[in-house]
């Protein structure tokens, strides 16, 4: 685990835009086990990949207009806990830090793993993200 001090930064990308930290893995069982509305669920991590491409996409997509309800986010490394709990329910999806799964009604609706971040840039990113929150975040219409 690195010092507090030196990821405090790599926390705040993603938290001064709206995002809880679940820092247990009771904090991820209060969120992922109980909620109903869409979740967004960042695996953060201090890897050059994070800090240069997922981090500025998720903050640039969750400003549109549709969005998931909830915004969360565990840190891979640093909350080993929650981290590993969180991944439990990205079923069929081995760890991978950075990632992006986005629950819809407590089952995973998308996910984007490090593979798919690391070979894209941030705009990219960004509009896979804004897609994915259209199709499953969109309000259902009469």
């Amino acid at each position: 685990m690195f010092p507090e001090e030196m990821v405090k930064d790599m926390r705040e990308d993603l938290t001064r835009v709206g995002f809880r930290e679940l820092r247990t893995a009771a904090d991820v069982d209060g969120v992922l086990g109980k909620e109903k509305r869409t979740v967004l669920v960042v695996v953060n991590s201090v890897c050059g990949c994070a800090a240069g491409k997922a981090r500025p996409a998720i903050a640039y997509a969750v400003k549109g207009k549709i969005r998931p309800e909830v915004l969360t986010t565990v840190f891979a490394g640093q909350d080993p806990e929650a981290t590993a709990r969180a991944r439990e329910y990205f079923t069929g999806y081995p760890p991978s830090s950075p990632s992006i799964a986005l629950m819809r009604d407590g089952k995973l609706a998308f996910m984007m793993e490090r593979r798919d971040i690391e070979t894209s840039d941030p705009l990219t990113i960004a509009a896979k993200l804004t897609r994915a929150f259209e199709q499953y975040c969109a309000p259902a219409t009469a």
